[in-house]
């Protein structure tokens, strides 16, 4: 007769045993990761599903607190987004958006919108809106005193619906278009071959396509016959990496242009191969020249590659880098510390320029707008002068 070699009381107890240490297990993994403030953040939102009897939106209360914590960092360039805010973002990183491919600006003293600049083939210009209209009201709202800030919050929405504008042109005639929202790309890069023969190349972002429209952009004005480009990344914000290294790499020679680390001290070095553009250069700059804008003027300036003109940048030093949540929200987070190819940090010190010029605040102002005038830009005119 065989016996039993575990009784049933035994193997329960083992089995408990093992559940308690794997929770253990668990617990320590979890205090290693999120430590006391992170448990008690999950201890909060048990109490609160389980005991508060107010009435209350627990996404909303989530989102607040998402929100607080990243604050919290003292970190500008960290931030939390809830699921509405994630799309926008990820939107603008491929450059694109949905809407009616208008930019406005708000004149002091005025009503309505005036629309600066519309987007080619964009749902705007297939409606007939110019540069130079001033949107009166979206729907029934009249675009004045406190609504007038809802403007651009009025005029968006889903792809495939109507907003109907009220418009004023330019010669002060009234129209009423009925605009269908859609998907409009925008060009980060622009650029024209100016009289004397200098490249201008106005690089927006450096956001999804930066690479090829500038890399396009310098090609075509040197089969154009540019003596000379300049790059204004004034007011630029930065953007991918990869954008930037690959148009470094299309203008520099051979060697290192870009260091980072992570918190580990994880060393990453990003190098450009031989081949290059030689041709004279300048890249403008102002306070406004973040991340990646601000290395890629400061390469240029550390290879002798091209005069920097304009006024001190920031002294960004940190990238980014975006998890998406459960929620449908994310947070977008600095991850390392960046360096230019020769090791230099730019944190809290920024970028000084060759040659430094400013602006007025008329010109400032129109720089903004996009509308300021080559001829009437001394930051410009410095530049191609230094080039």
């Amino acid at each position: 007769m065989k016996t039993k070699r575990f009784s049933g009381w035994s193997l329960l107890v083992t089995a408990l045993l093992s559940l308690l240490l794997t929770l253990a297990l668990a617990f320590g993994a979890l205090w290693a990761l999120i430590g006391p403030e992170g448990l008690s953040m999950a201890e909060a939102m048990v109490l609160i599903n389980a005991r508060f009897v107010g009435d209350h939106d627990i996404g909303k209360a989530a989102d607040a607190a998402m929100d607080g914590l990243i604050t919290g960092l003292g970190d500008r360039w960290s931030y939390y987004v809830d699921a509405k805010g994630y799309e926008n973002l990820k939107n603008s990183k491929d450059n694109a958006y949905v809407g009616i491919g208008v930019t406005v600006s708000y004149p002091e003293g005025e009503e309505g919108l005036y629309v600066e600049a519309v987007a080619e083939n964009g749902p705007a210009a297939a409606a007939g809106l110019r540069p130079g209209d001033t949107i009166l009201a979206v729907g029934e709202v009249r675009l004045a005193g406190e609504d007038r800030n809802r403007g651009t919050e009025l005029i968006q929405g889903e792809a495939g619906t109507q907003v109907e504008l009220l418009l004023r042109g330019g010669g002060g005639e009234e129209r009423t278009v009925s605009v269908t929202r859609g998907r409009v790309e925008e060009h980060p890069v622009s650029y024209a071959l100016l009289a004397d023969g200098t490249g201008l190349i106005t690089i927006q972002n450096f956001n999804s396509r930066c690479a090829d429209e500038a890399i396009a952009a310098v090609d075509d004005l040197r089969e154009q016959g540019a003596e000379r480009l300049v790059f204004d990344v004034r007011n630029n914000g930065g953007g991918f990496l990869d954008e930037l290294t690959r148009l470094l790499d299309y203008l520099l020679p051979e060697g290192p242009i870009f260091r980072s680390q992570t918190k580990a001290g994880r060393e990453t070095v990003v190098s450009s191969d031989a081949g290059c553009v030689e041709m004279p250069m300048a890249v403008l700059v102002n306070e406004n020249t973040y991340s990646a804008a601000e290395l890629f003027a400061a390469e240029l300036q550390e290879w002798d590659w091209g005069e920097v003109v304009g006024v001190q940048t920031f002294g960004k030093g940190f990238s980014q880098q975006t998890f998406p949540l459960l929620n449908g929200g994310a947070v977008n987070l600095s991850t390392a510390k960046y360096f230019t190819g020769q090791g230099n940090c730019l944190i809290g010190v920024g970028l000084t320029p060759d040659r430094v010029v400013e602006l007025d605040e008329e010109q400032a102002a129109k720089l903004r707008a996009r509308i300021l005038d080559p001829a009437e830009d001394p930051q410009l005119q410095a530049a191609i002068a230094a080039a």
